[in-house]
């Protein structure tokens, strides 16, 4: 993989990395990519088993093929020993909670360097997707997301965020901060992930599927989730319809056409075409193209 070429994820979900029977069917519940859980899901007198235990359960996970993420702690003597146990050919990205500068992904980035050589994997193997959850990572999130060509995307920790703050991690008070989130993640050429809401919410499915759509409106590309139920509304939505896809080729159809005959302009379907439009049409094109 180079250094920033990025993965087509619509869904990640959350599995905590010591519970066997969870690790063991998590290629079955849909999503794209798996997250094997130090962190959240994991009581604080099972780190240790967790973390001697994750290599072999991302090598399960990877054996069907998907791609496995860990996320590790926060605390950095946890973190140190996660980045140890955890850094191997099965684990595609490393999930960093609650990162508040560029300097905490380039201190990670760093240590990856050393531990990578230490067993014989090239240097930039694991990828980083640091997790935005306080009102320290929202200000730097600029340089967060810059902040290394491991980073591939950035994620908003709604139910964190919301605490340091003092907020509930309600659909307002949540807005700006997950717009920030794509912004950022799209200036520095990254996936911005997650949507405008409580990640923890799967109750309401209809309610979910809405928050979905409205993500993708606002160009978020994929999410994560902890609960089965929500894989196959991501997948679903985080794709172009067929509708989509049509509109965007007959678009482009027109607009191709145009150019032979030397106009610069067009209308499709009662509206003039330009070049944010060509683009837009392109991208769902990519996007369509992308998932096969």
């Amino acid at each position: 993989m180079s250094a920033r070429e990025l993965p087509s994820w619509r869904s990640a979900l959350f599995v905590p990395a010591h519970v066997e029977k969870f690790v063991s069917k998590a290629h079955t519940r849909g999503a794209d990519a798996i997250i094997l859980d130090l962190e959240d899901s994991v009581p604080l007198a099972e780190k240790a088993s967790a973390r001697d235990g994750v290599a072999a359960a991302a090598a399960t996970v990877a054996a069907h093929g998907l791609d496995v993420l860990v996320r590790i702690n926060r605390p950095w003597r946890l973190a140190v020993r996660d980045l140890e146990a955890s850094v191997c050919a099965q684990v595609h990205t490393l999930a960093i909670p609650k990162v508040a500068s560029g300097d905490h992904i380039a201190f990670i980035a760093e240590t990856l360097d050393e531990i990578e050589v230490e067993k014989g994997l090239p240097v930039g193997h694991t990828r980083l997707l640091p997790f935005i959850e306080g009102l320290d990572g929202l200000a730097n999130i600029r340089d967060i997301a810059s902040a290394s060509p491991r980073n591939l995307g950035l994620f908003l920790g709604a139910e964190d965020f919301s605490a340091e703050v003092g907020m509930v991690p309600a659909h307002q008070g949540l807005f700006a901060p997950s717009q920030q989130v794509v912004f950022a993640a799209r200036r520095a050429g990254i996936l911005p992930l997650g949507f405008v809401g409580s990640i923890a919410d799967y109750s309401d499915l209809e309610l979910f599927r809405e928050r979905i759509r409205e993500a993708r409106a606002l160009g978020f590309v994929g999410a994560l989730g902890i609960h089965p139920s929500q894989i196959g509304i991501m997948n679903e939505e985080f794709v172009p319809s067929a509708e989509e896809i049509a509109h965007a080729e007959g678009l482009l159809a027109v607009y191709e056409q145009a150019l032979a005959e030397g106009r610069g302009a067009a209308a499709y379907k009662g509206k003039m075409i330009d070049a944010p439009v060509v683009a837009r049409a392109r991208e769902v094109l990519r996007k369509a193209a992308a998932r096969g």
